[in-house]
């Protein structure tokens, strides 16, 4: 449970080097379609931000409030748009019950469902796309950024969000500037194809980071609420990995301790996996672990499972 300040600031210097890095980059570059590798670098840039934003969050940086919200709002908010106090509540109630169906935010039924029961009580697109999510998944993700962007946009309507104007205020500056920048830089056609391509990606590519951590393991609904350690457990799935894997998924393929230790900094959490891994072993408590494309396969699967009462009831005859 050790701070690692050496670690972090590393870490915060060398993304944000890449930050500001692909900003130069799409400013030399300038009235060329090259401007769409760009792009698709930044998209990288971005969801690793939104990675350090998550550290951050979880004052594994800074133990205190001011600084982290602080550092918070100007990486998410005025970074890359992606609004910190509407991103901080939502992730704090799926830590606190991860996969229950009435309680966890990320698996409330909206235009996907995650459980069979909310597939028979869905109705409209959700009841449309549950036939086919699983074949759906990836290029809905494709979708994603601008869904994050438009949450914390209308999170500033809710009173929960604390420091709303500021939270605005920032979110808007980021907006601002950054079509600003698009089309002052570029014309018209290759500004909208940088959007498409920066906001498709960055999408894809957080999809890709939190979908492994979740989707596809038990979900839990009513007063099903097991002990802390198995409702955290239970519910998550690690991935297994090397540097680059840690890198990619910016620790969050350690998906078990870090719901058992949230504060906990994210290096220390391989070292923290041999612990809680024998532990468990120990108690009889399942821990599961696997790679990442198996990950992707098994979240697919439970997608595909989960909408079968829907293709069910399309081959169902006419009770007329």
């Amino acid at each position: 449970m050790e701070r690692r300040p050496t670690y972090y600031a590393i870490r915060l210097g060398l993304v944000g080097s890449a930050f500001v890095g692909g900003w130069v980059a799409f400013f030399l570059v300038g009235d060329s379609w090259w401007t769409l590798l760009v792009a698709a670098v930044m998209a990288v840039t971005f969801a690793q931000v939104a990675l350090v934003m998550h550290d951050v969050a979880h004052r594994q940086v800074f133990r205190l409030r001011r600084p982290t919200e602080i550092v918070g709002r100007v990486v998410g908010n005025a970074g890359i748009g992606l609004a910190y106090g509407w991103w901080q509540d939502k992730h704090t109630r799926h830590h606190a019950n991860p996969n229950h169906e009435e309680l966890d935010p990320d698996v409330a039924p909206d235009i996907l469902v995650w459980s069979q029961r909310q597939a028979r009580a869905s109705r409209g697109l959700p009841r449309l796309i549950g036939k086919a999510q699983a074949f759906l998944f990836f290029p809905m993700l494709l979708l994603e950024g601008l869904n994050l962007h438009g949450s914390g946009v209308r999170a500033l309507a809710k009173r929960s969000v604390k420091h709303r104007a500021l939270e605005g205020g920032l979110l808007f500056g980021h907006f601002a500037a950054y079509l600003v920048a698009l089309f002052a830089i570029l014309p018209a056609d290759k500004a909208f194809a940088f959007l498409a391509v920066h906001q498709a990606l960055f999408g894809l590519y957080m999809g890709c980071i939190f979908a492994p951590n979740h989707k596809g393991m038990p979900t839990l609904t009513g007063d099903d609420r097991p002990d802390y350690l198995r409702r955290q457990v239970l519910t998550s799935r690690n991935v297994r990995g090397g540097a680059l894997t840690d890198i990619a998924l910016g620790g969050l393929n350690y998906q078990i301790e870090h719901h058992l230790f949230p504060s906990m900094p994210t290096p220390n959490l391989r070292a923290a996996q041999v612990i809680v891994r024998d532990y468990c072993a120990e108690i009889g408590v399942p821990y599961h672990e696997t790679g990442l494309i198996a990950s992707y396969r098994e979240a697919l699967r439970h997608l595909h499972h989960v909408g079968a009462p829907l293709r069910t009831a399309d081959h169902s005859p006419d009770p007329a």
